[in-house]
């Protein structure tokens, strides 16, 4: 696939369809490689600057999925399993151990976990690390350990790819909705959050419109409308949901105490689990989208489950694990609902 097939997997509610297939001869690859920019000309818009001029291969893929959900702690993890040697420094031949990890475990230990490292070259058969030396070079590759392979990488390169991609993403969508103006709408800001969840059409529309009505009396207690949500506020909120496992472990201990969860409730776990807090009215929006019932309060565990698959953008790996206790949980809720 190409970096902008990576962009439209991830940020498109359908990906565009394809029609035939682009058969790249031997030098259609190597132009594609020589153009492709060097780490010190890394950015935010990188996979926008290559688009079709690039090659990404499957594990590159799965690699790139689990940049886009990880908290900046699992960074120095995954550099951590590339370096196989503990030099502190990552070459090409460590990074494609990564391949090798992936037909014997599943991509996100190598993310979550620091176990493993020293057995991954031990899983290595003598005909994978053959293969390993007959790789196709990408764009990836050739991106992080330049045109001859030479190159190495350090943990700050390593962070500041994954901070640009997961930055990069983020803004292709907020400018969907944005269309170029400097914010979207708080009901935008529900349909973002919304669009990859299990949630029904009807169940959406039931949220937008809960913001829809309410919003307008929340900027600041007055009756000037709504304020809108800026870039800076949206990244935000996002970068606070790639920690949303730390913040269900906090949710839980107000589970356990049988109090309702407040907005500054919320915004306490925030700071814990991230080191900062969110804009108030980002919360605020946040509660009227999840308080189907006006009372104030959030369930944490239906904002934890929904906004999990929103995390995971539809990933079907993850639905297949998570899409029966989601159902389970929300079928109780709803009899319970309509019990009372």
């Amino acid at each position: 696939m190409t970096p902008q097939d990576f962009l439209e997997s991830v940020t498109e509610q359908i990906p565009r369809p394809r029609i035939g297939r682009v058969k790249l001869s031997s030098k259609d690859v190597e132009s594609m490689l020589k153009s492709t920019p060097p780490r010190s000309r890394g950015s935010g818009k990188l996979f926008r600057r290559i688009l079709d001029k690039g090659i990404i291969s499957y594990t590159e893929y799965l690699f790139l999925l689990c940049v886009l959900t990880k908290p900046q702690s699992g960074f120095k993890i995954a550099f951590n399993m590339f370096d196989t040697d503990g030099n502190q420094i990552v070459d090409k031949r460590e990074f494609l151990v990564i391949q090798q990890l992936q037909a014997g475990l599943p991509l996100e230990e190598v993310f979550s976990s620091a176990s493993g490292r020293t057995n991954s070259e031990d899983k290595m058969s003598a005909d994978q690390q053959a293969a390993e030396r007959t790789v196709t070079d990408t764009t990836l590759l050739v991106h992080f350990f330049g045109q001859k392979g030479k190159e190495v990488l350090r943990f700050e390169d390593f962070r500041l790819f994954m901070e640009n991609l997961q930055s990069e993403v983020l803004e292709l969508e907020f400018k969907e909705f944005s269309k170029g103006m400097p914010t979207i709408s708080e009901v935008d800001f529900a349909r973002i959050l919304l669009r990859y969840t299990l949630l029904d059409r009807s169940e959406i529309n039931e949220c937008v419109e809960r913001v829809r009505e309410r919003v307008p009396h929340e900027k600041n207690g007055t009756q000037n409308g709504p304020q809108g949500i800026t870039f800076k506020e949206f990244k935000q909120f996002c970068t606070f949901l790639n920690n949303l496992d730390d913040f269900a472990i906090t949710m839980n201990m107000y589970a356990l105490a049988g109090k309702p969860i407040s907005q500054e409730d919320f915004q306490r776990a925030v700071k814990v689990c991230t080191g900062y807090t969110l804009e108030p009215h980002i919360v605020r929006t946040v509660f009227i989208i999840f308080d189907e019932d006006g009372d104030g309060h959030l369930s944490h565990h239906e904002f934890i489950s929904i906004m999990k698959d929103r995390l995971h953008r539809g990933s079907r790996s993850y639905l297949m694990h998570s899409q029966s206790r989601w159902e389970a949980f929300r079928s109780c809720v709803k009899n319970e609902m309509k019990s009372n």
